[in-house]
């Protein structure tokens, strides 16, 4: 039976402010340990190294199982799956989460409303992290929804950023849908969408997957390449300033993603 590797860099996340997911953050420290492990791991192996009961852990196991992350040998022991083993960028993941979220929450303070961060996982957008607005009728988010590549700005902040292949095969994953009557659905609409987001450097949800609901998103450079992640910041329409605040507000949100993607490529190596 193999021996429970030494925990990995990310069980800091255990001490991250309440902004943080734990179970995001447990999911992806199992992943990390599985990564790093040259064996199968059974469910007390994996339970040990996290610090999780058995019951906590099978559920987010069985999560990360039935999402094509994880799969089980005839022992039952859990393993990385073949074609998901070299696109688990854990280890990214984990900074990037420590270096958005006081960035998301000064972006939260300036202008009361609520932030998110969404990370590209193999064929979907999904968000990882959210703070919430203070104010009783806001623009929420919750972490592990899956986003439109072609209509929020985070996905749009990511998916513009593509190369056309893997552009296409996201909007293709999820499907062109329309959810309000100003959702973009044209697909050479959508084209020029995208083109405006790489020249201005941030995207813009006009009420195009929620009926008075607008959002400012910026693309996150983390390293050389396709953009991984992307933050935002959603606002009701009923507060939804000028012309001259709605570019305030999607200038803030740009510097914020270049102040987290500052970050981690300096902790990754990669600035």
């Amino acid at each position: 039976m193999p021996k429970a590797p030494a925990k990995p860099k990310t069980k800091r996340l255990r001490k991250a402010k309440p902004y943080f997911s734990r179970a995001v953050s447990k999911a992806l420290e199992a992943l990390e340990i599985l990564k790093r492990s040259p064996e199968p791991m059974a469910l007390h192996q994996l339970a040990a190294a996290t610090g999780l009961t058995k019951t906590s852990l099978l559920r987010i196991l069985q999560t990360l199982e039935d999402a094509g992350y994880l799969e089980r040998d005839n022992a039952g022991h859990y393993r990385l799956t073949a074609d998901i083993r070299p696109l688990v960028p854990t280890r990214l993941l984990s900074t990037l989460l420590r270096a958005a979220t006081p960035v998301m929450r000064g972006l939260t303070r300036e202008f009361g409303e609520t932030t998110g961060l969404a990370f590209l996982f193999d064929n979907h957008i999904e968000v990882i992290a959210v703070v919430e607005s203070p104010h009783l009728m806001r623009m929420g988010n919750t972490v592990g929804r899956i986003l439109q590549p072609h209509a929020s700005a985070l996905g749009k902040s990511i998916t513009a950023f593509q190369a056309d292949q893997r552009r296409e095969r996201l909007l293709r994953s999820y499907g062109i849908a329309k959810f309000t009557p100003r959702t973009i659905t044209d697909e050479n609409k959508i084209a020029a969408e995208f083109a405006r987001i790489r020249e201005r450097g941030y995207s813009t949800d006009a009420e195009e997957t929620t009926p008075d609901g607008c959002c400012f998103g910026a693309p996150i450079f983390t390293a050389p390449g396709p953009v991984l992640a992307a933050v935002s910041m959603s606002i009701p329409k009923s507060r939804l300033g000028n012309r001259q605040w709605q570019e305030q507000a999607a200038q803030a949100v740009r510097r914020a993603a270049k102040t987290i993607g500052d970050e981690v490529q300096l902790k990754n190596g990669t600035a």
